[in-house]
């Protein structure tokens, strides 16, 4: 047993538990922890300008070293700027420990009828609750051991998600008692009966996997590429699932669902057998017309979460189980059972619809710069890449569909809160987790404004970020929106917007950038962006302003109709 305080304490775990970086933004009720750190000297403080991307930066962390990420804000604006981080992590999945700093118990209002009493007093705890695995308020020195493990532990646990502690700064300062402890065994998993599963990929002609962010989240990657080894049938993805296979693998078909490419929705839509694993099948995935992608086909839903089974696709064959046991379960199940060539016919027919349905001719006569044909030419130039982080917007959609992702490259980005400045504050936890291996980040004008403040951080910490700005002086999806709904009433997406020069904003901020609008300048500029892989750089890709994202799934009808084919029957509401 030792005696230390608590913020001492706090830093010695974090270190035990392999945690390499914190993030935060320094504030008055975290200034005990940030002095632990810095005296410990084990665990790197990165300081960044917003505590939004603080939390971003940990997200990233915690889905490329499956250890959770760590931020830290101060009480009050601190934490609460944290909140759409915290809820990016959570509905995406990603492990993450937040510690947000309080007054001292003796300056908060308790059950008074007072709206505040300490400078900056917020409960933040109550705010994070509901997007939270869970939420603490810390109110004894005594409790702060416990509570770190079991944060740990659950931030990993089953599906992965974030956990906050909220602990007063008289707290932080206090000294307690701390015993070692070991590590709770893991528990066995249950197994699961595959027999209805291999029995309906026997006798189907036109079996398909659909992988979802799940795979990723339960750091099985490594099993659900044996799997689809042993099949040997078509697998397509949802945007989170986007890295579970590499684009050369033969079985990869693409991505489905609203921005979908168009031959994989086509595909999934002919297929006889359908086995989801880790996807939540969101209105994203399948269109508003669930009817019509169930149909009367077979579907083996795999969660972890029962909610998620049956929740908006009806008469799924369900199997409740973690992602990873039942890829290992089903690996030995499958091995050498499926014989070569049995689904040439299927693959064939993919193959067809692919030639006829190209990503790259979905923007037929659109002036300048092909957004995919971009995207395809960038990535068989970035082997040296750890991971894309894509912010949120046209640009996540085009980089989703045409990015050409190797086997050891992840794709990052916000799925579920959609939030705009995902990209640039993720980019760096990305890059800092990857070891000196270079990452590509990619944004749209709108999304990189919302954390541009960050490129000071990537510029003193010198990090090989490869920041791509596809820049066409909007907000495009939105504007598409516009287009589809309101008449082409463009208000307060290119009627009332700007952005500036992205080339000269980085040279503001240290970091060398160039701009290109030709498509014969593509090649060169990308050759400027691996001439140094170590050095963060900036490349504006000027982009038509009215290059829709396309396919797109006509809302109404089936994920197989899609825009500009098709028209929607009625306004979608995401």
């Amino acid at each position: 047993m030792s005696r230390l305080k608590v913020t001492d304490h706090i830093a010695d775990f974090l270190h035990s538990s392999g945690v390499r970086q914190v993030f935060e933004l320094s504030g008055g009720m975290i200034t005990a922890l940030l002095d632990s750190l810095c005296v410990r000297r084990q665990v790197q403080v990165v300081s960044v300008h917003h505590e939004q991307a603080a939390a971003f930066a940990a997200d990233a962390c915690g889905r490329m070293t499956g250890v959770p990420g760590v931020a830290m804000a101060t009480s009050g604006p601190g934490a609460t700027n944290l909140l759409t981080g915290i809820g990016s992590c959570y509905f995406d999945s990603s492990p993450a420990v937040f510690i947000t700093g309080q007054v001292n118990r003796d300056e908060q209002k308790g059950e008074r009828a007072i709206r505040q009493l300490g400078f900056q007093e917020t409960d933040i705890v109550a705010m994070a609750a509901p997007i939270t695995k869970r939420a603490v308020r810390i109110r004894t020195p005594e409790e702060v051991p416990s509570a770190l493990r079991n944060a740990f532990t659950e931030a990993v646990a089953g599906r992965p998600g974030p956990v906050l502690l909220d602990i007063p700064m008289d707290v932080q300062r206090a000294m307690i008692e701390v015993d070692p402890y070991e590590e709770a065994p893991e528990n066995n998993a249950p197994t699961v009966d595959l027999e209805p599963l291999l029995k309906a990929v026997a006798s189907a002609k036109r079996p398909m996997i659909l992988a979802g962010g799940g795979v990723r989240a339960g750091r099985a990657a490594e099993a659900f590429r044996r799997v689809v080894d042993a099949l040997g049938i078509p697998v397509v993805h949802s945007l989170m699932g986007s890295d579970v296979l590499p684009f050369a693998h033969p079985c990869r078909v693409g991505m489905i669902g609203t921005y979908g490419n168009r031959w994989a929705n086509i595909a999934l839509m002919k297929s006889d057998v359908l086995i989801v694993i880790g996807s939540r099948l969101d209105v994203r995935q399948t269109g508003s017309r669930t009817d019509m992608f169930a149909q009367d086909r077979t579907i083996f839903h795999i969660d972890c979460e029962p909610g998620e089974i049956n929740n908006r696709v009806k008469n799924c064959e369900a199997i409740l189980s973690e992602v990873r046991p039942f890829l290992e379960q089903l690996c030995g199940a499958v091995a050498d059972k499926c014989p070569a060539g049995r689904y040439d016919a299927w693959f064939g027919e993919i193959a067809a619809l692919h030639g006829e349905w190209p990503d790259t001719a979905e923007l037929p006569g659109a002036p300048g710069i092909n957004p995919n044909e971009f995207m395809h030419r960038l990535s068989r130039s970035s082997d040296a890449a750890a991971a894309y982080v894509a912010d949120v917007g046209q640009h996540q959609m085009w980089a989703a569909q045409s990015l050409e992702l190797g086997a050891q490259q992840r794709f990052l980005t916000s799925g579920g809160m959609g939030s705009m400045g995902f990209g640039l504050p993720a980019s760096i936890g990305a890059a800092l987790s990857a070891k000196d291996r270079p990452v590509v980040m990619i944004a749209g004008d709108g999304g990189f404004q919302c954390n541009i403040q960050e490129l000071q951080t990537v510029t003193r910490l010198n990090l090989p970020i490869k920041i791509v700005i596809l820049n066409n002086q909007c907000h495009g999806m939105v504007r598409q929106f516009q287009e589809s709904y309101f008449e082409a009433r463009y208000q307060s997406t290119y009627w009332g917007y700007s952005a500036p020069d992205f080339s000269r904003v980085a040279q503001a901020y240290g970091l060398d950038g160039i701009t290109i609008d030709d498509p014969a300048s593509v090649d060169g500029a990308i050759d400027w962006l691996w001439r140094d892989r170590t050095r963060p750089q900036l490349l504006q890709v000027m982009v038509d302003t009215f290059s829709n994202s396309y396919p797109k799934v006509a809302f109404g009808r089936a994920i197989s109709e899609m825009e500009p084919s098709s028209s929607p029957i009625g306004m979608e509401s995401t």
